[in-house]
């Protein structure tokens, strides 16, 4: 099994789709190339895949599509990669789920600077505020009815039923569950859900908290578990229970 990080490039043009996945190789990805969504599908059956970088424009199944479904039904990370590169193509791509968004042209360095961005945050959200005595115990949040696994990435509603949710939702819900009842600013948010060094659009995390509002079903228009605090920030109200279960 692979050590290198697996990452799937779903791209329509066999020029573009030959260069990124043989720039990935060179900088030690495992770099495995799909044409369109079925593709990719059949690759997330059969291998765990890391990161998919993701063309927009492509035929049949087109990559808003694609990166709104995997990111409702496996979280996995996401990069669009796409030709169209103004602002409201931008925060769309982070509306449907995307953890980053390049235009075309592209400088390759950049794109695995990214990549690279990416997966560490993923990694750096990942981990405890402090380390368990026992290391195989799972990180647990609970508020309000709601579960929050930290380890499996995985919320649960009150009901018991699994509530799917994006990378950047995850990461701005688990920032909000480590700090409950204080205030954080978006470049706080975007730090801990974007990273430092990775580009920030002025709207990532209203974005992103937006689509977080509703999977929580917390009205927009009276937030009673996320507030705005105007001029300052953002408040997680909830009471937060923080356990580590085997």
């Amino acid at each position: 099994m692979s050590l290198q990080p697996v990452i799937a490039v779903v791209e329509d043009d066999a020029e573009i789709r030959t260069l990124v996945c043989d720039y990935l190789a060179r900088e030690h990805f495992d770099a495995r190339a799909c044409r369109d969504g079925s593709e990719l599908d059949r690759l997330m059956e059969a291998s765990d895949i890391d990161l998919v970088v993701l063309d927009l424009m492509m035929p049949g199944e087109d990559g808003l599509t694609i990166c709104r479904r995997i990111g409702e039904t496996r979280g996995t990370p996401i990069l669009i990669l796409s030709a169209k590169g103004e602002d409201i193509d931008r925060i769309v791509g982070l509306e449907v789920g995307a953890d980053d968004y390049m235009a075309k042209p592209f400088n390759p360095r950049e794109l695995v600077a990214r990549i690279r961005a990416v997966l560490r945050r993923r990694r750096s959200i990942a981990e405890p505020l402090s380390a368990p005595e026992d290391g195989n115990r799972r990180e647990i949040y609970r508020f309000e009815g709601w579960q929050l696994d930290a380890d499996a990435h995985a919320l649960t509603d009150p009901d018991g039923e699994p509530v799917p949710l994006s990378g950047g939702e995850f990461s701005l819900l688990l920032a909000f569950a480590r700090h409950p009842r204080r205030v954080l600013t978006r470049d706080q948010l975007l730090d801990w859900t974007r990273g430092p060094d990775s580009e920030a659009y002025d709207r990532a995390v209203d974005v992103q908290l937006s689509r977080l509002r509703r999977k929580l079903g917390d009205d927009p228009r009276a937030p009673r578990l996320i507030r705005t605090v105007r001029g300052d920030g953002y408040l997680f109200t909830a009471e937060v229970r923080r356990e580590r279960q085997p």
